[in-house]
């Protein structure tokens, strides 16, 4: 990877270009499996320097609330120094969706499931499970996940 000074990321694609080598098959494969999946109104981006699924402003005018000139972050896709990670705001929101997620991977045998509040980590690029994975983004629509949100942004 270049020197993050040499260059600008300006699309997702750009994003996976200046990705290692062998890293760019699976961020691939994971940015087709979300968009094949997303329901509609969620839209990508790059945001925070990684490939983001956002509420944009057009369906939701009052932005993230930490700084409401961004669209609502919904999904980010990065590559990390050590593994790839897919953040999922739905999963930190939604203990049922994560009850459901943390189950179904169990179900999957790849091996013990790595991940933080809202961020799933991949370290084994050979071991993504895209159908998962695709049923997971297809699981929360913008509707719900802002209502979600609404309910849990004072809190």
């Amino acid at each position: 990877m270049q020197n993050k000074k040499e260059y600008s990321i300006i699309t997702p694609e750009d994003y996976i270009k200046y990705q290692p080598i062998e890293r760019q098959t699976a961020l691939i494969s994971l940015r087709t499996t979300i968009l094949n999946n997303l329901p509609q109104g969620f839209k990508e981006i790059i945001q925070y320097g990684m490939i983001g699924y956002v509420v944009p402003h057009e369906i939701y005018p009052l932005g993230y609330h930490v700084n409401a000139k961004e669209p609502l972050p919904f999904m980010g896709l990065a590559n990390q120094k050590g593994y790839i990670a897919l953040y999922h705001m739905g999963i930190y929101a939604d203990s049922s969706l994560l009850d459901w997620f943390k189950k179904s991977y169990e179900e999957l045998n790849i091996g013990k499931l790595d991940m933080g509040k809202s961020c799933i980590r991949f370290k084994r690029i050979d071991k993504i499970p895209l159908e998962l994975i695709g049923e997971l983004c297809s699981k929360m629509s913008v509707d719900v996940y802002v209502s979600i949100y609404e309910a849990n942004k004072s809190k």
